[in-house]
């Protein structure tokens, strides 16, 4: 069997180009949402992941104040769900999205967003090249025609992102197994290293939005995601324990904290169905980090100082201009701050 390498973020740096770019201020980070009802602009290209530690409404607002868009999660009733997407729009907030599944309930929770705003529907399962997306996708376009952009995901293969733009998805999230808190590759073995998978779907002749979802640790990986091909990415652990995320604050004597789990660990398995079945995450907690609207400027700080690098002004621009090379393990510990481990 002839195997093939698969790249992480950590095994690749983007190489610095000439610049004529006098000030950031000339960059232009956002991205569109070519939507099947209409085109949609966002100022970054970050997404709010849809956990139920992550999105909810304040995060839905935060995210669109600051030129982004949230996912609100589907872990609660239709009603829950609903009421937050409408307090979200209530708000003045012109698009957020919301989560649905594949099976079950899913065709009545897809009409309730609707009905209280949504025009983002994402259809959220942690193996989307399956059957049952198929079947979900040909019913939503189905009953929703051109309304609602439809994401879909999470596929890790050019054959899974191409199958979902055929079903009828305007936008598919690409990565299985690479989020902070998923356990998938240890518990089954399958997926693929996070930038790997961007690149292969990038290849693609399809040409629907790529959100890179899962690995991301800090705004150089968000700038190599693009890089690859992504036209988004969603994030969770970076978005984490800000004041904007579910949950009360926890006081220890080590400082506040917040918590932050994989929804398909045993302890959002048992808050929302009662039982557990197969774990591929874990719950945590991390130090409360303030406004989301603090991470996100940084963040943003980040993105615009690494299109500089490369000389481009535009995501389309960086896309054709870049360029990667392999980094050795030690090259990858040169690249970080390592003073405190002399």
């Amino acid at each position: 069997m002839r195997l093939r390498e698969g790249l992480t973020y950590s095994d690749v740096l983007l190489l610095p180009q000439y610049s004529d770019i006098r000030s950031r201020t000339e960059i232009d980070i956002s991205t569109l949402f070519e939507g099947s009802h209409e085109n949609v602009y966002f100022r970054i290209p970050i997404i709010a992941s849809p956990m139920d530690t992550i999105s909810e409404s304040a995060m839905g607002i935060a995210m669109w104040q600051q030129g982004g868009v949230a996912i609100i999660h589907r872990y609660n009733t239709i009603e829950e769900q609903a009421d937050l997407v409408r307090d979200v729009c209530v708000k003045g907030v012109c698009h957020v999205g919301a989560a649905i599944g594949t099976s079950g309930d899913y065709l009545n929770r897809a009409t309730a967003l609707y009905g209280a705003g949504a025009r983002i529907l994402c259809v959220d399962v942690a193996h989307g090249h399956h059957i049952l997306m198929k079947e979900a996708l040909h019913k939503l376009r189905q009953v929703f025609d051109n309304a609602i952009h439809i994401m879909a995901g999470n596929v890790a293969t050019l054959e899974g992102y191409n199958d979902l733009v055929d079903w009828g998805a305007d936008s598919v999230r690409c990565n299985i197994g690479g989020g902070s808190i998923c356990s998938t590759r240890t518990q089954t073995g399958h997926g693929v290293p996070g930038l790997q998978t961007i690149i292969d779907c990038a290849r693609s002749d399809r040409n629907v939005p790529i959100i890179a979802d899962g690995g991301i640790r800090n705004s150089g990986d968000i700038v190599k995601a693009l890089a690859a091909g992504a036209d988004f990415v969603m994030l969770g652990s970076l978005l984490s324990g800000t004041d904007e995320t579910p949950g009360d604050i926890i006081n220890t004597h080590d400082g506040k904290f917040k918590s932050y789990r994989g929804m398909a660990s045993a302890d959002a398995q048992m808050d929302w169905h009662g039982k557990t079945a197969s774990l591929e995450g874990i719950a945590t907690t991390v130090p409360c980090k303030g406004p989301v609207a603090e991470v996100l400027a940084h963040l943003e700080r980040g993105i615009r100082s690494g299109f500089s690098y490369s000389g481009a002004r535009s995501l389309k621009e960086l896309q054709r201009k870049a360029k990667f090379i392999r980094q050795t393990s030690n090259g990858h510990q040169e690249s970080s701050t390592h003073i405190l481990g002399l």
